[in-house]
């Protein structure tokens, strides 16, 4: 890591930054809503945090700074911001209608976000002190006014501000699958699990291959309030998106039922 950014506090290789390891999944000093707009300032901010453990020996999800974590990594090698190199590299070429950093045109499109009050903000029994700390600082990721305003849609905040369809988000899983955007080697090693156990954010066992979250049904990754995007070792891509936030209840729903289509059992819980 410190070959790409010799100023990054947290001691980490870029393997264990990819299988969330780092430790970087929370500031110590309160920080404005403002610092999601501000890139070089959040990463400033993210350089110079001191890792909750040492990179490695636990693993726990960077909720609201693995995109700059990793975008950071690719504006300096690529010289492209993440936003821009996935719209180029990815997403224009496959067709995919996805995007982080919405344009004037596709803000017209975006829908209103809803369910965000206090019942979906309020704390959860057995959560974990981390999680509280790890979603809450900055402050606004889950407040309606900053993630419906203009500015939000138009931040490139990767972590939690990728906007797009359904089929955007499923065909980028099924060119996986396809080969088409990574080589068949480099996906396996992308999917093949780097950290398991307790994730120290969320306090419940989860696994992480490099960048996806890893299960015994194949590899995605959830986003606040229910969405869902993966691909199945059953060879199928799939992908729930919605304007009002709940739990990931109804993606495993809408699996089930395309699973009960292909003639296979349901996932279990």
């Amino acid at each position: 890591m410190q070959r790409y950014r010799p100023e990054f506090t947290a001691r980490a290789t870029v393997r264990q930054l990819l299988a969330h390891q780092a430790g970087v999944v929370a500031l110590d000093a309160p920080a404005p809503t403002e610092l999601f707009y501000d890139w070089d300032g959040m990463c400033r901010r993210l350089a110079a945090q001191p890792p909750v453990w040492e990179p490695g020996t636990a693993h726990g999800e960077s909720a609201l700074f693995y995109g700059h974590l990793v975008g950071e990594l690719v504006r300096r090698i690529d010289g492209r911001s993440v936003g821009s190199f996935l719209r180029d590299e990815i997403c224009e070429p496959l067709g995919l209608d996805f995007a982080i950093g919405l344009s004037p045109f596709d803000q017209r499109r975006a829908v209103e976000l809803t369910g965000l009050d206090e019942d979906f903000r309020g704390p959860v029994a057995g959560e974990p002190e981390l999680y509280r700390r790890a979603i809450s600082n900055p402050a606004g990721a889950r407040d309606a006014a900053v993630v419906n305003s203009a500015r939000w849609r138009a931040a490139e905040i990767p972590a939690i501000n990728g906007h797009g369809t359904a089929r955007g988000i499923a065909g980028f899983y099924a060119a996986l699958l396809d080969g088409t955007a990574l080589t068949p080697t480099l996906l396996a090693e992308a999917t093949s699990v780097q950290a398991s156990g307790i994730d120290q954010v969320f306090g419940e066992p989860n696994a992480f291959g490099l960048g996806f979250g890893i299960d015994e049904n194949g590899f995605g990754m959830g986003g606040l309030g229910g969405s869902y995007g993966g691909a199945s070792r059953d060879g199928y891509a799939i992908a729930l998106v919605t304007g009002s936030v709940g739990s990931f209840d109804r993606a495993t729903r809408v699996e089930n039922a395309v699973r009960s289509c292909l003639g296979l059992a349901p996932l279990v819980d």
